[in-house]
């Protein structure tokens, strides 16, 4: 393929194995074999820096970011997009957690907050998914003086849509059964993809965009190729360009050497 292609990858589930908690070697051999044929790689996910710890085998080919599921976007030191949560809406989801006794993560542009009265985030975020970093969670007064871009709640879909009725300035990415990414409008991975095309000059026509969850369907659609994991929920495969296998089955791979990345 004689294109040169911004490739942007999830990373729970796309990049890195949910059984594993590692990036599959074929897929470590795939991006850089990408980035020598002259590709551009990016990182589009829900997490937040702060907990983005499990890139190392490939932190050297990654060229900007899209993190907090499009609320914060950066290439080196340059913030591309910062787009955080109306305040009004950030207290309804504070107030509400406290009301119900949910977890909640609250994201701030530098810090994050944990309240876990559930003990879901320990549970979830660092036993099952093996998130590290939230040990470094500062107070919430602390991070509530910082512009807020994500807040994670610890609820089933059902009560989701209950809250979502009552934030008119925001919107949610679930990627997990037992929690889900509340961002403002506005701010999602395909917004992102748009924001970093716009600052590195690229075309979107010749973006590539790889996913597994919900939070991945507005850049599988606004990407010029969108490709479902095997392992992606059937929602997203039905609105991708291509599924390729699982993440634990050379997904990555596959998918590049089908479109003759590599």
């Amino acid at each position: 393929m004689s294109k040169r292609y911004a490739l942007f990858f999830d990373i729970d589930g796309t990049l890195v194995s949910f059984k594993t908690h590692e990036i599959p070697p074929s897929t470590i051999l795939a991006l850089t074999q990408a980035k020598a044929n002259g590709h551009h790689v990016y990182i589009a996910t829900g997490r937040p820096p702060i907990i983005i710890t499990n890139l190392g085998a490939i932190e050297h080919l990654i060229d900007g970011y899209i993190t907090t599921n499009g609320a914060l976007c950066f290439v080196g030191d340059e913030f591309v997009t910062c787009q955080p949560i109306p305040k009004s809406d950030v207290m309804t989801i504070i107030e509400d957690s406290k009301a119900k006794g949910y977890s909640l993560i609250v994201v701030g542009k530098k810090d994050v907050a944990v309240l876990d009265p559930t003990g879901d985030v320990e549970r979830i975020f660092q036993q099952m998914l093996a998130v590290k970093n939230l040990d470094k969670a500062s107070p919430l007064e602390e991070v509530l003086k910082q512009d807020i871009l994500q807040m994670t709640p610890f609820f089933p879909a059902d009560y989701e849509q209950q809250l979502m009725a009552r934030l008119p300035q925001c919107i949610s990415g679930r990627w997990h059964p037992e929690f889900t990414d509340i961002t403002a409008n506005g701010a999602d991975k395909g917004k992102g993809i748009e924001a970093i095309a716009r600052h590195d000059g690229l075309d979107i026509s010749q973006t590539i965009a790889f996913g597994d969850g919900g939070n991945d369907t507005s850049m599988i659609l606004q990407a010029g190729i969108g490709i479902a994991m095997g392992n992606a929920i059937d929602t997203l495969k039905q609105q991708a360009d291509y599924v390729t296998t699982s993440v634990d089955d050379d997904g990555i791979l596959h998918a590049l050497r089908h479109y003759g990345i590599v």
